[in-house]
């Protein structure tokens, strides 16, 4: 009984080092898991993957390997069910199974640290630990081999090692178990003779003399081969002790986005052109403010009951050109790595459900600063805090977002000071070609104030005192467009613009006047029910010690009337005028003889009246002519922002404007009650009547006569490209995303030409006056078709 007992307890200890062998590179691989259900699962998977063989072990080795990857199915995708459940994820099991196996290690290799246990990232570590055992389950009890058969256990944890790389702390205990689990499993025999005793006892003694030196033989050269191995590798392996290991993950691509995402800026002034565009549904909740019967100072966040900013992206780099978030995404689960908050800020738990109706990109909204984001599969740069859906967002998308929001005490704000050095580098960097009046005025406004804070009101006020706010002025924020933006001329389009210009400024001016600045958008909400495209938005902020991210809002308050900015702002010219040489003295001289009188008498000043009339007349021809190129130069550039700026649905829409405002210039406006097919023919109807009208040619006295360049040819040549537009149109109105750069292309070409014939079929002195008529800038102004 005794002996059974034992027998079965050897047999038991080579199974047991296999499952310990293989479940110890789960423990190591879950050090960078959140929770510990991966550890638990990698456990099961070796545990059943020898238990398997163990209990298969009288049948034909070919049948093993069958019945234990059936087994390993079963396993594998109870263990993806409840991995998807704990991580909330939707989709039915075949859906999850599916997405896991086309991007299991990709993200396994992205993943943000913690990793969530998620289908995709519990996949591979359970294959891969069920494999192991199987293999060395099947070397080191069927044939025997027990060193062999560790191997594909080794080969496991040394590749949970590397994929740890330096996200965990040394492995030394987990290291340590491992080499006493082997030593285990082979100082255990296995097998035993019938007696219990010396197995060569029934040898002759020359043979059992020969074995018993083969034996000794090959120990001592066992030996002798671990101790020169340990001598050789010794000094090697002790040296890379204190060395840090390599990261894999810096050898795979991290999610990338597209151009609309990593400066998600230029979107501000298509979103202002049409604000009644239903971009999300928002639902706000606090749990940790203070009852709704507290006084209003005892509420931090007072304020926000009518103002949520909802963060889109954050952009810290500027090249002169473009604003970029510059992000480093990470796949992440739904909890999202803490960060310190700052030192002198109180935090408020903000939690969000959002569902998305009609906002395109992968930029995922949320308060700032995510913590955890369930409903949808997110990536995440802990530098910016921005978020991502490596999938893209799609209408109907619902998902719950928990933030901490940091409020910083403002009593701190006026002694505050600004962090410098390498840490904030990327902050303060001022690309190469700054205009020299923009840096001028962050030298004037930084000169007046000498604390970082008053500097930052200062440029706050300054952009909120002389500049006004226009839904309809374009895109841009290079350093010509922030220039005209600046400092163009008040009449002609410059000193106004969107939230775009105006936060671009305030961060370029802070940077010029040492303070650490960034770019915000996001929208402005009351935090319940729909956000519209209207509520669009960005804003500066400043980094501030002891404060953390601080915004500010340069934005004009409602009906303020702005000042010219030469009132408070005059350039310097770089080169200094000369100075004034003293008048020279002279010799009185003898009195001018009386002039004669038949000549003109003086004016006011001395000056002769015809040189007043000359001068006067010329001041107004120049006056005239500067009004006629600054309309020219503005209709210009309506027609070319229209035609070639936004996407291409917005630039089919302008170039339906641009024969619209041609239809309205000849004299033949069209009523926003007709339909474009209907605007199409009334469009052809125009050109036919036209051309005819300039031609004096009678078509109906000819009716195989042939108009040599207009007439009813004009009109049928212009048919299918009028109508073709009108499809395009209505193309963008019924399929939004769905228009071409091709087609945008096409329908800018088609309206070129129609203006261009259009036009020429007028009037010599109508063609004069159509290039600068003013009639399309009021209507873009007001509201474009």
């Amino acid at each position: 009984m005794v002996t059974g007992a034992v027998r079965v307890l050897r047999a038991a200890v080579l199974p047991l080092a296999l499952i310990g062998l293989t479940a110890l590179a789960g423990v190591v691989l879950g050090r960078v898991y959140a929770g510990g259900l991966l550890t638990w699962l990698v456990v099961g998977a070796a545990a059943g993957s020898v238990l398997v063989s163990v209990a298969a072990r009288r049948l034909p080795s070919w049948l093993v390997a069958p019945v234990s990857v059936a087994a390993m199915a079963g396993w594998t995708l109870w263990s993806l069910r409840l991995a998807a459940t704990r991580a909330e994820l939707p989709g039915g099991l075949l859906e999850v199974t599916a997405d896991a196996a086309r991007n299991g290690i990709p993200r396994l290799l992205t993943a943000m640290i913690p990793v969530e246990p998620t289908p995709d990232t519990v996949l591979v570590p359970v294959v891969a630990a069920w494999l192991a055992g199987l293999t060395g389950a099947e070397v080191a009890l069927r044939t025997g081999r027990v060193l062999l058969g560790y191997l594909p256990a080794a080969g496991l944890y040394a590749a949970a090692l590397y994929v740890v790389g330096p996200n965990a702390e040394p492995a030394l205990g987990s290291t340590v178990a491992f080499v006493a689990v082997a030593a285990l499993g082979l100082a255990t025999p296995t097998r035993t003779t019938p007696g219990g005793g010396d197995p060569t006892a029934e040898l002759t003694p020359r043979v059992r003399a020969a074995v018993r030196l083969r034996l000794a033989t090959s120990a001592a050269l066992g030996v002798a081969v671990v101790v020169g191995l340990v001598a050789l590798l010794g000094p090697v392996v002790a040296e890379q002790v204190d060395g840090r290991p390599v990261d894999p993950r810096r050898y795979v691509e991290p999610p990338q986005v597209q151009t609309l995402d990593e400066n998600p800026l230029i979107r501000i002034s298509g979103w202002a052109l049409h604000p009644e565009q239903k971009l999300l549904d928002v639902s706000t909740q606090r749990p940790d403010a203070p009852p709704a019967d507290a006084p209003p100072e005892a509420d931090p966040a007072a304020d926000t009951a009518r103002s949520v900013r909802i963060r889109l992206a954050v952009l810290s780099d500027y090249d002169g050109v473009t604003w970029r978030v510059g992000a480093t995404y990470r796949n992440a689960g739904r909890i999202l790595p803490a960060a310190t908050a700052a030192r002198d800020s109180t935090v408020q738990t903000v939690r969000q459900q959002i569902s998305v109706a009609e906002l395109s990109g992968r930029l995922l909204p949320a308060v700032a600063t995510p913590r955890e984001v369930s409903g949808a599969r997110v990536a995440y740069d802990p530098a910016s805090g921005t978020l991502i859906r490596p999938e893209g967002l799609t209408p109907g998308l619902r998902y719950t977002v928990t933030s901490a929001e940091e409020r910083p005490d403002s009593n701190l704000l006026a002694s505050a000071n600004v962090p410098a050095g390498d840490e904030v580098a990327r902050v303060l960097r001022v690309a190469d070609g700054v205009p020299e009046p923009m840096r001028r005025l962050a030298t004037q406004l930084a000169e007046e104030n000498g604390a970082p804070f008053a500097r930052a009101l200062a440029i706050e006020q300054f952009l909120a005192e002389h500049y006004r706010v226009v839904a309809d002025a374009p895109s841009g924020h290079a350093y010509p467009n922030l220039g005209f933006f600046l400092f163009g001329p008040r009449n002609g389009g410059g000193q106004e613009g969107t939230s775009e210009q105006f936060a671009a400024a305030f961060a370029v001016l802070g940077r010029l006047s040492g303070l650490p600045t960034r770019v915000v958008v996001g929208f402005r909400t009351s935090g319940q029910g729909p956000v519209l495209a209207g509520d669009a938005y960005a804003w500066p902020e400043v980094l501030f010690d002891g404060l953390g991210w601080v915004p500010f809002d340069p934005l004009p308050r409602p009906n303020d009337e702005p000042r010219p900015v030469e009132e408070d702002f005059r350039p310097t010219p770089e080169d200094p005028p000369p100075s004034e040489a003293p008048a020279p003295t002279a010799e009185p001289s003898a009195s001018p003889e009386p002039a004669d009188a038949a000549d003109a008498p003086p004016g006011p000043d001395g000056v002769s009246t015809p040189v007043l009339v000359a001068g006067g007349s010329g001041g107004l021809l120049l006056v005239v002519g500067a009004l006629l190129l600054t309309l020219l130069a503005m209709r210009r550039s309506l027609t070319r922002s229209r035609l070639v700026r936004g996407d291409p649905g917005q630039r089919i829409a302008g170039a339906w404007r641009e024969v619209t405002d041609a239809l309205r210039l000849a004299g033949r406006p069209v009523g926003d009650d007709l339909a474009a097919t209907e605007i199409a023919g009334h469009a052809r109807q125009t050109l036919a009547d036209a051309r005819a009208g300039t031609t004096g040619h009678d078509t109906t006295a000819d009716p195989d006569a042939v108009a040599p360049i207009g007439g009813t040819a004009a009109a049928d040549a212009f048919s299918p490209a009028v109508d073709e537009l009108a499809a395009l149109l209505n193309q963008v109105g019924f399929a939004p995303g769905a228009a071409t750069p091709d087609q945008a292309a096409r329908a800018a070409e088609v309206a070129t030409a129609y203006v261009t014939t259009l036009r020429s079929a007028r009037p010599w002195w109508r063609r004069l006056l159509w290039s600068v008529h003013p009639t399309p800038l009021r209507r873009a102004r007001r509201s474009p078709r």
